[in-house]
């Protein structure tokens, strides 16, 4: 009967002993810390490795995650300053930092980050136009990070990133928007088309102007080369006048007949010439006129050193 009693005695000690170490010895894993109480008052962390507690005295409070997590933010309504209607939903990113502070300065940490980043998302987007919301993400994204994550300092967290997933206004505005998007493509192709028109109105008056330019160019240009040649005639009409005045001085009488003759014929280019007549009728001695040419012929072998030819009989 003692025996039996010693047995059960020795059981229930052992028994102790195994509760008393596993109370005792702690082994904190990667990535966690331990909350240590002491009669229900907080003394300590316990960073990741083996540890040993005082029994009875000490127990773990509370296993902190200490890796970088993350929540979904649930999707709610946002009505924007300019009274549109919009849901959104996010995600959020934090991590702990002070084991004490997120065990025992908040409860439940998890679902205090979640609605405190919920109501930061209305302030935040209700204060923004539609157009400023759909087009400013990442202002959004860094106001709320600024805000949420000095709200959780005091609970030893670090809020590393906020990020707004989805922006969905009512259908009939998304169908307003796109009439709207329409419209401003049609505009700028008309723009652009307007642009073009107007290019190439431009082009073809430089064109134009170019042209008239060039013949302006091309009749300064054929007026030049005609007062040249006017020039050149006169000159060459001058000299054979000074030929003829020379001969006449000289008491050549063939230089009379060819100065004669040649006005003589100047007179009948001219009447020929004229538009009003069709036909001529006049006498002509052609004697006289054959004569006055020979005496020219006679007078420019002369001018320029030649022999004159004795008259065929």
């Amino acid at each position: 009967m003692f025996a039996e009693g010693f047995t059960i005695f020795a059981l229930l000690l052992a028994g102790l002993a195994a509760f008393v170490l596993w109370s005792t010895v702690k082994v904190v894993p990667q990535g966690y810390n331990y909350t240590i109480e002491s009669f229900g008052r907080f003394t300590r962390t316990l960073a990741p490795g083996l540890h040993f507690l005082t029994p009875i005295v000490e127990r773990v409070g509370s296993q902190i995650n200490m890796k970088e997590q993350v929540i979904d933010i649930p999707s709610q309504d946002v009505i924007t300053r300019d009274n549109a209607m919009v849901r959104v939903d996010g995600v959020a990113f934090f991590q702990v930092l002070d084991a004490g502070r997120s065990a025992y300065a908040v409860d439940n940490l998890e679902l205090a980050t979640i609605n405190l980043t919920m109501t930061n998302v209305r302030t935040v987007m209700g204060s923004m136009d539609l157009d400023e919301l759909l087009s400013n993400r990442d202002v959004i994204n860094a106001k709320l990070l600024s805000v949420v994550d000095a709200a959780t300092e005091a609970w030893g967290v670090k809020v590393t990133r906020i990020e707004i997933k989805d922006i969905a206004p009512p259908r009939d505005l998304v169908d307003s928007m796109g009439r709207q998007m329409k419209a401003e493509r049609e505009k700028r192709a008309q723009i652009l088309e307007s642009e073009g028109l107007r290019q190439a109105a431009i082009l073809k008056a430089e064109g134009a102007k170019q042209a008239v330019v060039l013949e302006a160019e091309g009749r300064r240009e054929a007026a030049f080369k005609d007062a040249e040649a006017r020039e050149r005639s006169a000159e060459a009409e001058a000299k054979a006048t000074e030929l003829v005045s020379n001969a006449i001085s000289n008491g050549n009488v063939q230089a009379i007949n060819y100065f004669v003759a040649n006005n003589y014929i100047k007179a009948l280019e001219s009447l020929a010439a004229a538009p009003n007549q069709k036909v001529i009728m006049m006498p002509l001695e052609a004697s006289s006129v054959i004569g006055s040419i020979a005496g020219l012929a006679q007078l420019t072998g002369e001018a320029f050193g030649g022999q004159p030819k004795a008259p065929r009989a």
